[in-house]
């Protein structure tokens, strides 16, 4: 059974920076795209950023330019740096992983921008 397990997240001022990681468990196979999610209250999960096994990213608008995806694909870890952190980033992140028609996510870490 492929499990995500997330890290990170927690309390940041506005301005501040964090890093979030992720690892999955209990598959031999590297996934083709590793990312993250988040989902703020009352609005609908959106992709921050994407990493393909090739090593193509990809970036939301609102965080493009602050923020950096890497993925070590061995291990199929993933990790996300997100700086000058915006009172708008505040959510639920969750880890994703894809594998041909399979998704994979994890249970979600939450991120609280607030002085």
């Amino acid at each position: 059974q492929v499990q995500l397990v997330e890290s990170g997240g927690g309390l940041v001022q506005p301005g501040g920076s964090l890093t979030l990681g992720c690892v999955a468990s209990g598959t031999v196979f590297s996934m083709e795209v590793m990312g993250w999610y988040r989902q703020a209250p009352g609005k609908q999960r959106e992709l921050v950023a994407s990493v393909t096994r090739g090593g193509s990213v990809n970036y939301a608008d609102s965080v493009k330019g602050r923020s950096t995806i890497v993925r070590a694909n061995a291990n199929n870890m993933v990790s996300l740096e997100l700086n000058n952190l915006k009172l708008e980033d505040a959510a639920v992140y969750y880890c994703h992983g894809r594998h041909y028609d399979n998704n994979y996510w994890g249970q979600g870490t939450q991120v609280t921008v607030s002085s």
